[in-house]
């Protein structure tokens, strides 16, 4: 298991304080400490020109981070806490944080933007830009009924990186794991969307074969791990998310088979944050631990 620290970013809202939760027990079922990280600046377009105001602000920030660490240590006692003041934008700051962190987590929202919006900027430009995983921990969480994991496999290096980061965290919890393979036959879409003259059974072996092909290598280094794979005809956001009603963590790569190099995240991983009903780890390809088996 990786040695690096977990590092969780806290702004004091709600979102925040169930990601940092999550993140201390996450460090403490690794055995590596939490490195908590707050982003302090300034907040209006006109600079200062009393240096006492900046420093007023940069007060609060570290006030901020000192209840973090108290609720951190409160959630898990013992549990080694280390407290990052940075200035900067949330997620410039948590990037510049991550060189040596094993795992980035962050709430679903914090306290900017608009109430109502299920996921901030944060949560969508942190796993964009790392190079490592990133959980997303939702703003209203459910009560897990089932110790498993999901994750989504569609045979690109991005969900073997997932499927690997979602056998190494249920060894960590003894939990399972749910590989979902979703394929669709284009032609039974309707409107213009709709693509004549495929055959569903190519369309189903051939995304069967990927599936086979990417899990196989997979699963020889965790034969401890208990596996149970679905291969389904369903869109794949929503098979995704109806398997994880009751899973402990949802694991998705940040794109997958046909995900556009010019958008921050693919279409599934992006649906799958906004409707997510547990948190949800986004593995790299780029991670340069992903094929490490433990």
């Amino acid at each position: 298991m990786d040695s690096r620290h977990v590092l969780v970013g806290f702004d004091g809202s709600p979102a925040a304080e169930r990601a940092l939760r999550w993140a201390a027990t996450e460090a403490s079922l690794r055995g590596v400490p939490l490195q908590m990280c707050h982003a302090w600046n300034w907040p209006y377009p006109q600079r200062p020109e009393d240096r006492d105001a900046v420093q007023i602000v940069r007060r609060m920030g570290a006030l901020t981070l000192d209840d973090g660490v108290q609720l951190a240590r409160k959630a898990v006692p013992g549990l080694d806490v280390r407290p990052v003041l940075l200035k900067g934008t949330p997620p410039g700051a948590l990037l510049a944080a991550s060189a040596d962190a094993a795992l980035i987590v962050v709430g679903a929202r914090g306290t900017g933007g608009f109430h109502r919006l299920p996921l901030g900027s944060t949560a969508v430009h942190v796993p964009a830009h790392a190079d490592r995983p990133v959980v997303v921990v939702p703003a209203h969480e459910r009560a897990r009924t089932a110790k498993k994991i999901v994750v989504g496999i569609d045979g690109s290096p991005a969900s073997e990186a997932a499927l690997r980061l979602a056998l190494r965290e249920a060894r960590l919890r003894d939990a399972s794991v749910t590989l979902v393979c979703a394929w669709w036959d284009p032609a039974t879409l309707p409107g213009p969307d709709r693509l004549p003259f495929t055959d569903p059974q190519v369309v189903k072996e051939q995304a069967k074969a990927r599936f086979t092909s990417a899990v196989g290598p997979c699963l020889v280094d965790y034969p401890d791990v208990a596996v149970e794979d679905r291969f389904v005809m369903q869109r794949a956001h929503r098979v995704l998310i109806d398997n994880a009603r009751d899973a402990m963590l949802l694991v998705v790569g940040d794109r997958g088979i046909g995900s556009s190099p010019t958008t921050l995240l693919g279409a599934v991983t992006r649906a799958v944050l906004h409707e997510a009903p547990c948190p949800v780890a986004i593995a790299h390809e780029r991670d340069p631990r992903a094929k490490e088996s433990s």
